[in-house]
C-alpha cells in the first residue's frame, strides 16, 4: 500500500462511517490537554457526521468549549446559500450544541475573493500564533477531509496552480468548478496531527484504489500531513 494510503478503516455503509469518525473525534478532543482545533469539509459524508456530533449520544459527550471550528475550503457564495459549507455545517452540527460563537471561524465570503483570502490567512496565523508553520508545532489536531471523483480533495483541484502553492495558507481557485472557490493550500492541510479522509459511494471506488495502489498522482494522493494519515472509507468506495 503506498504512503498515500495512511491507516485504513472499511465501514460496512455511510452511517457507519460517520459513528466511527464521530467516535474518534471525540475520543481525540477529550484527550487534548488543552484547545483542539478541528478543519472542517464539505459534502454529504461529512454531514452525516455532523448530524451524529448534534446528536445526544455524542452532544453529551463532546468538550465544545475546547474546539474550535475553521474551514478547509468554501464556495465563496452568502453563508445563507445552498451551497455554503459553512451553511451545513451550521444546520447540521454548530447551531444544535453548546459551542462558544467565537470558537466558530468561517472562511470570509464578502468583498473581493483574494482579499477574504488573506484574511482568512491571517485569522488562521493568528491562532496558530506565528505566520510560518513549525514542522515540529502542527496547526490543527484534526483535518477532515473529502475525496471527489476527480481525486481532488478541499478545493485542490487537478490542473489548478494552487497545487504548487507552498507559501500562502490560504488561496483563491477561480477556475475549474462554476462558482469561485477559497481553499486552504498544501502545507495548511498537511500541519494536522491527524488528516482524516471520509470516503463513501461506488463513485469514489476507482480513484481510491488507484491512490491506494500508488498509481495515481491527483491532488488527494499528494497529501502528506505531519502527523497520522487517515482513511476511513465504506464498503462500496472500497469495492467490496
Amino acid at each position: 500500500m503506498s504512503q498515500a494510503a495512511g491507516h485504513v478503516e472499511i465501514l460496512p455503509d455511510a452511517l457507519a462511517l460517520a459513528r466511527r469518525v464521530a467516535e474518534w473525534m471525540t475520543e481525540a478532543a477529550r484527550a487534548a490537554a488543552g484547545p483542539f482545533r478541528v478543519s472542517l469539509s464539505g459534502g454529504s459524508t461529512p454531514k452525516a457526521l455532523y448530524s451524529l456530533l448534534a446528536a445526544d449520544e455524542f452532544k453529551r459527550r463532546f468538550p465544545w468549549q475546547l474546539v474550535s471550528w475553521y474551514w478547509g475550503d468554501e464556495r465563496f457564495v452568502p453563508y445563507d446559500n445552498s451551497e455554503s459549507n459553512y451553511r451545513m455545517a451550521r444546520e447540521a452540527m454548530l447551531a444544535k450544541v453548546p459551542v462558544p460563537p467565537e470558537n466558530i471561524h468561517p472562511v470570509p465570503v464578502d468583498g473581493i475573493p483574494e482579499d477574504a483570502a488573506r484574511r482568512y490567512e491571517r485569522t488562521l496565523q493568528d491562532a496558530y500564533g506565528a505566520a510560518i508553520l513549525d514542522p515540529a508545532r502542527p496547526l490543527f489536531d484534526v483535518t477532515l477531509l473529502g475525496l471527489g471523483a476527480d481525486g481532488h480533495t478541499a478545493s485542490l483541484l487537478p490542473g489548478e496552480a494552487v497545487l504548487q502553492e507552498r507559501k500562502r495558507w490560504v488561496s483563491v481557485v477561480s477556475h475549474g468548478r462554476p462558482e469561485i472557490r477559497i481553499t486552504m493550500t498544501y502545507p495548511v492541510i498537511e500541519s494536522s496531527r491527524r488528516v482524516a479522509f471520509l470516503v463513501a459511494g461506488s463513485e469514489k471506488a476507482g480513484i481510491l484504489r488507484k491512490i491506494r495502489n500508488g498509481d495515481s498522482q491527483v491532488p488527494a494522493a499528494r497529501v502528506r500531513p505531519r502527523g497520522e494519515l487517515f482513511w476511513f472509507v465504506d464498503r462500496a468506495a472500497a469495492g467490496k
